[in-house]
């Protein structure tokens, strides 16, 4: 896994909770897979807060791009950068 910053790695985390933000929009913008992904969270959450988590993304169809349908466009949270992912 990448080296990220305190920043990037608060930012990661508030993306995964954000139930529009796809794991394809993470991977874009910091390079972690959705395995990257679970394994930061593991390794940054109390054990009772990522199994939380993984209950709630786990199946959800708005997590993963290819799952969404045609009428879900694109989501950015208002403290996402002005790009276009």
């Amino acid at each position: 896994m990448q080296q990220l910053d305190q920043a990037s790695i608060d930012r990661v985390i508030q993306m995964a909770w954000e139930d529009r933000t796809t794991f394809d929009a993470i991977q874009t913008q910091f390079g972690l897979t959705e395995q990257a992904v679970i394994r930061l969270m593991r390794s940054e959450m109390k054990a009772s807060s990522f199994r939380m988590w993984r209950a709630r993304v786990t199946g959800r169809k708005t997590k993963h791009q290819a799952l969404r349908g045609k009428e879900v466009i694109r989501f950015k949270s208002s403290d996402q950068k002005n790009r276009d992912f």
